[in-house]
């Protein structure tokens, strides 16, 4: 069985060279690939030095890195992990036993903090109010959504589209999963915080932001009924609070003495109407879209034990 490492790093001089040992020493036969996103530091250098096979995506982003590091790397089972060195690397044999054992397509590492600064300030509350909202759109979700250590099959690293470009693609990669119907797990695992001179690359909400913009744009294209059927019922609640005095003067009096507010309740009815078919339309082409990746993911045997 052929397991790839995959390490996308940004400035993690400090901490790069222990996380390839720690993964090269839980997993000896596996290939340790770090991917150098335009670090200015020796970043690449130390990786290298540990024994690392370095690689190097120009643009800028998580999410970039991730895409091209799926399609590069040929492998049976696929580690994903940050180079910052919170992770636990010495888990990561039994994180690959479990996934085979069970035929799993992804395993989350949750994080259980080992101490308060593990977590930046407003970090933990915003990933339950992501975590809710994504099991509130999505169904079943997992515990900590935007951890960085997981572990994937090839049918899953194979199929996935890797759309988003920054650190929404933890996000993205958890919706693919519950979109197809994959079977999943999840690991509770020790995490530390950064040792001293590491910097987080994270913005608390400038990178929130554009997961809760990730999340409403996946449940457009996802579940198209449901967006459009919220913004439709909107209007058409709107149209009743406008129409319904206008109506009950009408039939009471037989006058309509409030023309605009009559047509500007009929225009927000209509405006209702149409994006309740626009979501009936649109969400047979989610469907359809949905099929063409599951037959996709079924292209790629399953992990073997």
């Amino acid at each position: 069985m052929r397991i790839a490492v995959l390490i996308p790093c940004y400035n993690e001089e400090l901490t790069v060279a222990g996380v390839v040992r720690g993964f090269r020493a839980a997993l000896p036969d596996a290939s340790i690939f770090v991917y150098d996103n335009n670090s200015s530091d020796g970043t690449a250098d130390k990786a290298r030095e540990a024994g690392a096979i370095v690689r190097h995506e120009p643009r800028q982003g998580k999410g970039n890195v991730v895409r091209r590091m799926f399609a590069d790397v040929e492998a049976d089972v696929y580690v994903l992990v940050d180079g910052d060195g919170t992770y636990d690397a010495s888990a990561a044999g039994d994180l690959v036993a479990r996934l085979a054992a069970e035929n799993l397509d992804m395993l989350v590492g949750a994080r259980q903090a080992e101490a308060k600064e593990a977590y930046r300030r407003g970090h933990r509350t915003g990933n339950r109010l992501i975590t809710g909202a994504i099991t509130w759109l999505f169904g079943r979700a997992f515990g900590d959504i935007l951890s960085g250590y997981r572990v994937f099959s090839r049918r899953y690293v194979k199929s996935f589209p890797a759309l988003s470009t920054g650190f929404e693609t933890e996000t993205e990669l958890t919706i693919h999963a519950l979109q197809l119907g994959m079977p999943v797990g999840e690991a509770t695992l020790p995490y530390v915080e950064r040792p001293d001179g590491s910097v987080s690359k994270l913005s608390t909400w400038g990178d929130g932001f554009r997961i809760l913009k990730l999340i409403v744009k996946l449940l457009k294209d996802e579940r198209p009924l449901l967006f459009f059927g919220m913004i439709g019922a909107a209007f058409a609640a709107l149209s009743l609070v406008l129409g319904l005095p206008v109506v009950i003067e009408f039939l009471r009096t037989g006058l309509v003495p409030r023309f605009p507010t009559a047509f500007l309740s009929l225009g927000l009815m209509i405006i209702a109407v149409f994006c309740l078919f626009s979501g009936l339309i649109l969400d047979t082409v989610s469907r359809g879209r949905r099929e063409m990746k599951r037959l996709a993911y079924l292209s790629h045997r399953a992990v073997s034990p």
